[in-house]
């Protein structure tokens, strides 16, 4: 089984957004807190694939570009609306 292609399956996905959307629902993908959490799983998978894999350095570009996207949202709901800004931080263990 190729864990590239299954990592990110639509059933974790729905998942993700029925956790941490702003709606609690599985179709609620546009607010930033379901893609604050999609790109925290997805950054999660690249972190532990770059353990195994040091020299991946396309992958390690993706990351990047992953970690810098979250970091822009999180920004936004910090200058927006703090309150929901605090809650994602909590709810997904991230601090800044």
């Amino acid at each position: 089984m190729n864990t590239a292609k299954t990592y990110l399956t639509s059933d974790i996905k729905k998942d993700i957004f029925k956790a941490n959307g702003k709606a609690q629902s599985t179709t609620d993908t546009g607010s930033a807190e379901s893609q604050i959490a999609l790109f925290s799983h997805r950054i999660a998978h690249l972190t532990e694939h770059l353990k195994i894999n040091k020299k991946d350095y396309s992958t390690q570009l993706g990351l990047m570009k992953l970690v810098g996207k979250r970091r822009r949202l999180l920004n936004y709901l910090q200058k927006t609306e703090i309150s929901r800004y605090r809650a994602i931080i909590a709810q997904l263990n991230l601090r800044k």
